[in-house]
């Protein structure tokens, strides 16, 4: 990644000064979805040493990886479209943004609850980071206690289309949040909480949202609430929106028409399309689904990061699998009811409980005026950012940050079954959860949090993903997570094929399903959880030409 993409200076966290009391220069502060992170080569300035978010040695890679010292926009290779890319470079290089990790009790605009310890905005707005006691009936710790950031409010999340010589464009944007690892990165048209588009901070207001908040009859393409970070979020929802315009849009600076195949592409490249552009268009695929494929192979054995890898006809499958049922074999395909009525029977077992506690209180976490972190070291720590930047609707902030330790893997296993390709995926419980259960990825962990547990205890089908041979693995990218509230959260997402190994008939907490079946339960918000949305959103990128 070049050093253009974030400018200005940085400090450690033990030299960052103290201080107390609000800034009214701030506004209050806005913690909402925002801009970008200080130069990022290696060891991170801000942290006083090495990153715990980037080890040297990758758990999901099984050693040292000097193939991920970058994102995959730092060689700049496989863009489909040169324009595209210079535009998005030069966006980058005029997002001015430095951002510092500093003590959590140097927060301007934040403080601890005095009677729970609970980090609160002193305007009320944003978020809160509070405690949470859980009990599992399943995994290898029945009871644990652990911070969680409640944001009860809902934000928009919408993507402005419109069609063109027969081909589907949407107006995306570049921005930056400082939580991402190379500060700017793709997003949808408008990407808001609503303590920022109704401007609690007082900043400027949010480009677009009137196509959203407003929209004509007959224009709303996808309208959903979905769920996001089941591990991080307490009951967080988002509202996914894709509207299709009428009538000419005009481009803002910091703004692109960009057709839809050659967004999907996007998504073959490390850290370049977000997760909200990532959600929404998962949504997109239950009522757009992709035809013919189309797009140019990839070399066959491109190497790590390939983001994908076809030429043998396995786009077709995918594009057969988004199709609706029927299959070659002649043989009953699962109905929408059978895979839903799965998922509500593990909802209605209780798999876990949940009761929220003062922060104050959470056993084994330290809960300082420094940070908030695990007496292990394991799982992620809660630390405070001090932003400044002149690309947002203020132009400064301070806030809370969740930093994720190692890098997490969410995996899709698949399979052809009766002539159709098939998903292996998983009732996966989560404390955040509205309903406690959602669809999710084969595998979804993050493998430090497992390192000290027996062979026995690690995620079933962890080892098949991350053992399987070259040949196998169809889509591999290290893509960011939400990086208005996540400092440096990445996943590697993969899509490999199933071996011998891997039964037909899996654990009664796991099915095969259709990308069609999947997509469709979308439709309604919280059957399918955010990070099996990416991998829906991964996979329609690789099946070819869209509408």
């Amino acid at each position: 990644m070049t050093g253009t993409v974030r400018t200005g200076t940085a400090t450690t966290r033990n030299d960052a000064p103290k201080r107390n009391g609000d800034d009214p220069a701030r506004n209050g502060g806005d913690s909402a979805r925002s801009s970008s992170d200080p130069a990022r080569n290696g060891d991170d300035p801000t942290r006083g040493g090495s990153d715990p978010t980037r080890n040297g040695d990758d758990p999901t890679r099984g050693g040292s990886d000097p193939t991920r010292s970058g994102s995959g926009l730092a060689g700049g290779g496989d863009w489909p479209d040169g324009e595209l890319q210079r535009w998005f470079r030069e966006q980058a290089r005029a997002a001015r943004t430095e951002v510092r990790v500093v003590p959590l009790d140097a927060l301007r605009g934040w403080h601890a609850d005095p009677g729970t310890g609970d980090l609160r905005h002193r305007g009320g707005g944003f978020f809160t980071v509070t405690g949470l006691a859980v009990g599992s009936e399943t995994g290898p710790v029945p009871r644990w206690e652990q911070p969680i950031i409640s944001q009860p409010e809902i934000g928009v999340l919408g993507l402005l289309v419109r069609r063109r010589a027969g081909r589907v464009e949407c107006l995306i944007q570049a921005k930056m949040e400082p939580g991402n690892i190379n500060g700017v990165q793709i997003s949808p048209t408008v990407q808001a909480t609503r303590s920022n588009y109704t401007r609690v901070h007082g900043g400027r207001a949010t480009p677009y949202l009137e196509h959203f908040a407003t929209a004509r009859p007959g224009t709303v393409v996808v309208d959903v609430l979905q769920s996001e970070q089941g591990s991080w979020f307490l009951g967080k929802r988002n509202r996914n929106m894709v509207v299709e315009a009428r009538g000419p849009v005009e481009e803002r600076d910091g703004f692109r028409w960009v057709r839809l195949d050659v967004l999907h592409r996007l998504m073959r490249l490390d850290n370049v399309v977000n997760m909200d552009t990532r959600t929404v268009l998962s949504c997109l695929a239950s009522v757009s689904p992709p035809g013919p494929a189309a797009l140019p192979a990839r070399p066959a054995g491109h190497g790590e990061g390939n983001g994908a890898r076809d030429g043998d006809g396995f786009g077709a499958l995918v594009t057969a699998s988004f199709a609706p049922p029927g299959r070659p074999d002649g043989r009953p395909d699962e109905t929408e009811i059978e895979l839903l009525s799965w998922l509500t029977a593990h909802r209605s077992r209780q798999p876990m409980t949940v009761r929220p506690i003062p922060g104050r209180t959470v056993r084994d976490w330290s809960w300082t005026g420094d940070e908030i972190s695990h007496r292990d070291g394991r799982h992620f720590s809660i630390v405070g950012v001090e932003v400044r930047t002149g690309v947002r609707e203020v132009d400064g902030w301070d806030q809370p940050m969740l930093v994720p330790r190692g890098r997490g893997v969410a995996a899709f296993l698949v399979r052809v079954v009766g002539g159709v390709l098939h998903v292996l995926v998983r009732a996966a419980a989560q404390p955040g959860l509205r309903d406690a259960v959602e669809i999710g990825p084969t595998v979804q962990c993050r493998p430090e949090n497992y390192a000290h547990l027996p062979a026995a205890d690690r995620p079933r089908f962890l080892d098949e993903v991350l053992s399987a041979p070259p040949e196998r693995v169809r889509y591999d990218c290290v893509l960011s997570e939400e990086g208005g509230r996540f400092y440096h959260a990445e996943n590697r997402y993969l899509v490999v094929e199933a071996g011998d190994g891997v039964p037909d008939d899996p654990p009664e907490d796991f099915r095969w399903t259709t990308l069609h079946r999947l997509a469709a339960l979308t439709r309604q918000g919280h059957n399918v959880n955010v990070e099996a949305r990416s991998l829906l959103a991964c996979l329609h990128a690789l099946s070819g030409a869209t509408p």
